[in-house]
């Protein structure tokens, strides 16, 4: 993927994608595996529904942050983000379709290097909000 210009770059401009279709609780148990963050709310359908008092079990937060995350370096490119961060807005659930989006709110420079800030926001299959954060990235330019 070529790296982004400043010049080839508008703010408002947005970029989208699916991020997750129908969210298997199979994923779920992988990404606890993966991420060795076995709480039992995210796995455990018995203790989540009797002790925790959820409907049913839910989605790690980093989980979902990543898969948001890869919008961002899908757009800006591997290795360019300066800085990530995101506030979990609404649980993500077995079954949701997860879409994320990518507005750029400023291009600008500092220090010499050519930034591009991103406006992040991940909907549910119901368009509600799920994440929402900021992302910034290098650029040419």
């Amino acid at each position: 993927m070529p790296k982004l210009k400043a010049a080839d770059l508008t703010v408002g401009d947005t970029h989208t994608e699916v991020l997750v279709e129908d969210l298997k609780r199979t994923q779920l148990v992988q990404y606890a595996g993966a991420s060795g963050d076995y709480n039992p709310v995210h796995t455990d359908e018995v203790f989540v529904t009797q002790v925790a008092g959820y409907p049913t079990v839910f989605a790690h937060g980093m989980l979902t942050m990543g898969l948001t995350g890869k919008l961002v370096t899908n757009l800006v490119g591997d290795g360019t983000l300066t800085n990530y961060g995101v506030r979990f807005v609404s649980q993500v659930w077995p079954g949701d379709t997860l879409t994320g989006t990518a507005e750029i709110v400023a291009i600008r420079e500092e220090g010499g290097q050519h930034l591009v800030d991103l406006e992040l926001t991940t909907v549910n299959q119901d368009s509600q909000k799920v994440i929402t954060g900021t992302a910034t990235a290098r650029i040419d330019a």
